[in-house]
């Protein structure tokens, strides 16, 4: 805990540091890898080997611990809990003593932590497996990670001489480093994420030269599971599901010097008929509530002003501690730590989104007015068939409880188009829906079928070509809505947390408490982090155009 508390200094010290930087290309370039000497992208390079670490009290010797340690690459698919999940990653690994890299050939660790939500997804992992298979290796496919066969779709010799020449090492060409020793000079492979906890052992049978498969349950294992790589295992797995310890990991190494992540409920129970999350982050289960706030306090007391809540249904929240705090209560008392302004959270599940977070959102100025509802589709069949627990009048009652607010509340969704079985009256009913609802924002997928879920055993598969044809239309649809909707901002004034600076003189953006961003003019000396009032000027189907006249405005 003592190299983990000195990452949280040594996080508050770069923030303060980094508060007036002028020309940053992207805010998430603010990263710890700063503190362990790895150059950062955009950001002035300072010599952090020899100012941060005694900033920090980082002992000669325990630099030398570090050096010993490897290096690693980290690359994310998918949603934010993904990027949270990551940011749990790297932080157990900076924790002990590794070192995060920019890039895959300085890296003597090279990780995936992968999405596999959608076909689309999952592919893209494999087409990057694909891309780190040795040249050496046996087959003919050697950007593919798929298994070679015989022509006759059975696996030929050289798949059976292939696992043979993985039992008796790479023979690699590198020179070996602290990580290597295993895997003959190259770097460790692993996959981590949904996708590990989906297909398993199978990735090492489409991908053999993968060391590593690791779902999200068994990332504090992860520094035990390389150390039985460097001893000599060829692979290994961590793909336990149902524990607690998905949530607590020693550190978490936050990419965001303003925003941070918080997993509060780790896996679902909705049983949704084309859904993985049951089977790849298992059953829900919620953290403490007292655990849960006091990170939100310690985040405040690093310099944090915002948090967001995260969990696949994370309305569904039920606290396991004697103190049984509600999900709407949960909010109101993370909104009420000192140092903190704005408390969001994702994703919520209609059935249980309930007045009381309402009244919560109308009565702490602190909670975030937005709510990520997702409806999947407008017709009550269809929503039948996904297994969705509620109807369309059912999730309209919702959406009316949200429009009668006092608060105006920024609501946003995903739609799924081309369930199997889905008529064209049924997707008459989404758009339907889209009309009345009038959503903020959409996020649209065509159905894609996934492994062990119900729905592929369903009827009637619709074309991919209609899928897409439907997809083009409702996304046309809901950006004409989101148009409108954004026009009838023009003239009005928002507080922006400022996140971004353009190249272009004097151009910054950020987002609003309602989740949308603006992008605007400032002759000011905006900082970073900064809250300040933005007047709209204009507007586009995705964000706001505006003019900023004062300067940041004072924390409550």
């Amino acid at each position: 805990m003592e190299w983990a508390e000195r990452l949280r200094q040594g996080a508050a010290l770069q923030k303060k540091a980094c508060g007036k930087v002028r020309d940053m290309g992207n805010p998430f370039d603010v990263r710890l890898e700063r503190l362990t000497g790895t150059a950062v992208r955009g950001l002035p390079v300072r010599s952090t080997s020899q100012e941060l670490p005694g900033q920090l009290g980082i002992t000669p010797p325990l630099q030398e611990e570090i050096r010993k340690r490897g290096t690693f690459y980290l690359e994310t698919f998918g949603c934010q809990m993904n990027e949270h999940d990551s940011e749990k990653v790297a932080g157990v690994l900076l924790a002990r003593g590794y070192r995060q890299v920019e890039t895959m050939d300085a890296a003597d660790v090279i990780l995936y932590n992968t999405c596999s939500i959608r076909e689309k997804a999952a592919q893209k992992v494999f087409s990057r497996l694909g891309e780190l298979r040795p040249e050496d290796w046996p087959g003919n496919h050697r950007r593919s990670a798929a298994r070679p066969t015989n022509g006759n779709g059975g696996a030929n010799e050289g798949v059976e001489w292939s696992e043979s020449w993985v039992r008796q090492g790479f023979g690699g060409q590198r020179e070996n480093g602290p990580c290597k020793s295993a895997t003959h000079g190259r770097p460790i492979i692993g996959v981590l994420g949904c996708l590990a906890q989906q297909e398993g052992e199978e990735i090492f049978e489409r991908a053999p030269w993968v060391n590593l498969v690791c779902g999200s349950a068994s990332y504090r294992k992860l520094p035990q599971l390389i150390e039985e790589l460097e001893t000599g295992n060829r692979r290994v797995t961590g793909l336990e599901t149902d524990t607690d310890e998905t949530f607590e990991t020693e550190i978490t190494r936050r990419d965001n010097p303003w925003r941070a992540y918080l997993t509060i409920i780790e896996g679902c129970d909705k049983a949704c008929s084309y859904c993985v999350v049951p089977f790849t982050r298992g059953p829900e289960r919620s953290r403490a509530s007292g655990s849960i706030l006091q990170e939100v306090r310690q985040l405040a007391a690093a310099g944090y002003s915002e948090v967001q809540l995260l969990g696949q249904t994370v309305n569904s929240y039920a606290d396991p501690s004697g103190r049984k705090m509600r999900f709407s209560e949960l909010l109101v008392a993370a909104a009420e730590v000192q140092g903190i302004r704005r408390v969001r959270f994702t994703t919520s599940h209609p059935r249980d989104f309930g007045t009381d977070i309402v009244e919560a959102i109308e009565a702490v100025p602190g909670i975030c007015e937005h709510v990520h509802l997702p409806v999947q589709s407008g017709s009550t069949a269809v929503l039948q068939a996904m297994a969705r627990t509620y109807t369309r009048d059912e999730y309209l009652e919702k959406i009316a409880m949200m429009r009668a607010a006092k608060r105006e509340i920024s609501i946003t969704t995903d739609i799924i188009v081309g369930f199997p079985g889905e008529t064209d009256k049924d997707f008459e009913e989404t758009l339907s829906l889209l009309d009345a609802v009038q959503y903020d924002g959409a996020f649209s997928f065509k159905y894609s079928p996934r492994p062990n879920t119900p729905s592929l055993k369903m009827e009637d598969a619709i074309p991919e070509e209609e899928k897409s044809r439907r997809l083009a239309i409702l996304i046309e649809r809901q950006r004409e809505i989101q148009r409108a909707r954004n026009e009838r901002l023009v003239g009005k004034a928002f507080e922006v947390l400022v996140e971004g600076k353009s190249r272009r003189e004097n151009q910054w953006s950020g987002h609003t408490s309602a989740n949308r961003v603006m992008n605007f003019t400032s002759q000011g000396e905006e900082s970073l982090g900064d809250y300040v009032q933005v007047k709209v000027t204009g507007a586009t189907p995705n964000s706001l155009v505006g003019i900023c006249h004062g300067g940041a405005v004072g924390t409550e």
